[in-house]
């Protein structure tokens, strides 16, 4: 599921050696380390097989008025599109919220724009920049802010 949903949100953005570098770091000891380390993940699962996952946690970067953040937020391809990132982002803010964090940030690739646009859906706002290099290509990124409550992951908002 990893492997596809990184290669389907990134191909034609990051070049494609770095791309599958990237994924091939996030083997089965990868996850395994995660796990043992208890780094939050939520899991989408249907027919006892994952379709997405979340990884959150406190924020990484210390200059922004957010203390948490979601890490990464996948949904495998043949899974987008159906609400199913909708649904796991208002959970881990439902989460936060129980842990008193009423605001986070999510950073994603500029040049993601089905991702960029999930994030604005969502109520967020882009709130710093920065860029990356992957080989010797530089990436931007951007910082979307999430301030105010935490709707009920149910809702149709």
């Amino acid at each position: 599921m990893h492997d596809d949903a990184w290669r389907f949100a990134y191909r034609g953005i990051l070049p494609g050696v770095e791309l599958e570098r990237m994924i091939a770091r996030r083997g089965p000891t990868w996850w395994h380390k995660a796990i043992t380390r208890r780094v939050p993940i939520v899991v989408l699962e249907n027919g006892g097989q994952v379709r997405g996952y979340v990884t959150y946690g406190g924020s990484r970067v210390r200059t922004l008025p957010y203390r948490a953040e979601i890490y990464e937020l996948y949904i495998h391809p043949e899974y987008s599109g159906l609400g199913f990132g909708r649904r796991l982002f208002r959970t881990v803010q439902q989460r936060l919220l129980r842990r008193g964090h009423d605001a986070l940030v999510v950073w994603c690739l500029a040049d993601n724009d089905p991702a960029c646009r999930f994030y604005e859906a969502m109520g967020g706002r882009p709130v710093a920049g920065a860029d990356e290099m992957f080989q010797d290509v530089r990436v931007a990124k951007v910082a979307y802010g999430f301030d105010q409550g935490v709707p009920d992951p149910d809702s149709t908002e």
